[in-house]
């Protein structure tokens, strides 16, 4: 009787590797040069930060929020003081609403600069690594002008915003947006025209409208397969719903939606041009008044204090939805429960289908073309009395619902 041979086998890949930016955990089953089968493992960071912020006072958890993702250091605040205002029935001055927009949407040039960069290094192209970090300093300048930060940026607060713009910074702005509009083509024309990034992007790594729906991603992994989900323009938050957001997917620029590698550039290319213009719009627009509901901080603390009762905070990340939750008891100065999903945790499933049949050398440029962000998702390693072990899924199921049924209580 002949023996079968096996014709495939195991390639694993990470948790640290030349192509991987954090550590993750890849294995697949490989047939020649493609790949058949996928399987990710997460668990390789833990920082502790809800924990953390759960034995901290509400305003001191906006720093350690910051500090969850060094490129999304305001949507992640953002998500956490609307969540406390939601759960503290505090107003937001108006004006405080559109200065939000601004400096999430200059973090959002940023941080789709930095992809494109990580993007075009993976594909070999450090010329074009070099082009568009350079742009992205300028964006990090007026930031830094704006705030006195260049990434942790410390500009929010529960109930508003830190620090005005005044009239005397807007030439500043104004000035840096028309640096990004000149050199927008140039930035366009080097991802979207040129032979060897449409070569090694299109029909690469593609996630079907479908599965995008099916596996719940979000941000511009799901919009570039078609899946018209934004949290900016389904339900508008800061001053969002006066400035006429539209969600971006690739058919405004090609005409017709794939759901490859390519069309993930082309959604973060027309988000800069969105971002441009709504900063310009938030500043033509912005009404006077106070940049705070409550500016003594103790006064302020106090308040939340003695309030009882839950508030979800979501806001569209550059990478997608970010969603804080937290729950107050009315008794102690700190809260109860404080929990934190970073879109990547949504983008992680749609791996798989991506890279189901693709070519070993794919690998990078399709786990990059999601923008992972592993050291804001993992959450689910242990120490405990000097010994570290991890959480399988049925423990994990089993905690959450228990964690659930505490909270309803």
């Amino acid at each position: 009787m002949s023996q079968i041979t096996k014709t495939t086998y195991q390639l694993p890949i990470g948790p640290i590797h030349p192509a991987l930016k954090e550590p993750v955990m890849f294995k697949f089953e490989i047939d020649g040069e493609k790949i058949i089968a996928v399987d990710v493992e997460l668990g390789h960071v833990h920082r502790a930060i809800e924990w953390t912020g759960m034995r901290r006072n509400p305003i001191q958890i906006i720093y350690l929020a910051e500090r969850i993702c060094g490129i999304c250091s305001f949507v992640h605040p953002m998500a956490y003081c609307r969540a406390v205002e939601n759960a503290c029935n505090i107003q937001v001055p108006e004006r405080a609403d559109y200065l939000r927009v601004v400096h999430g949407e200059l973090e959002r040039i940023a941080s789709h600069l930095l992809w494109a960069g990580v993007a075009a290094h993976e594909i070999g192209f450090d010329t074009v690594l070099f082009l568009t970090w350079e742009m992205r300093e300028k964006v990090l300048d007026l930031i830094e002008y704006l705030t006195g930060n260049r990434v942790t940026k410390a500009i929010l607060m529960i109930g508003g915003v830190r620090r005005d713009i005044k009239p005397e910074n807007i030439p500043k702005i104004k000035e840096t947006l028309e640096y990004f509009k000149e050199n927008y083509k140039k930035l366009s024309h080097v991802f979207l025209d040129d032979k060897t990034f449409k070569m090694r992007s299109q029909g690469c790594g593609i996630l079907t409208y479908e599965d995008a729906l099916r596996l719940c991603a979000v941000g511009p992994t799901t919009r570039a397969s078609g899946v018209k989900k934004d949290v900016r323009v389904d339900q508008p938050y800061a001053a969002y719903s006066d400035l006429d957001v539209d969600y971006m997917t690739p058919d405004k620029r090609t005409g017709e939606i794939n759901g490859d590698v390519y069309d993930r550039i082309i959604v973060r290319l027309l988000e800069v041009k969105q971002s441009i213009e709504l900063i310009e719009r938030a500043v033509d627009q912005m009404p006077t008044g106070d940049i705070m509901s409550e500016p003594k901080i103790p006064k302020l603390l106090n308040y939340i204090k003695k309030t009882a009762g839950e508030g979800i905070g979501r806001d569209e990340a550059p990478r997608g939805e970010v969603i804080h939750y937290i729950k107050f008891d009315g008794v102690n100065e700190q809260p109860f429960t404080w929990k934190v999903r970073a879109s990547t945790y949504a983008n992680i499933l749609p791996w798989i289908p991506m890279l189901k049949g693709q070519q070993i050398a794919d690998i990078s440029i399709v786990a990059a073309s999601t923008d992972p962000c592993m050291s804001c998702t993992n959450r689910v390693t242990i120490i405990d009395k000097n010994k570290k072990y991890m959480l399988d899924k049925e423990q994990l199921h089993k905690l959450s619902v228990e964690k659930t049924r505490r909270l309803m209580r």
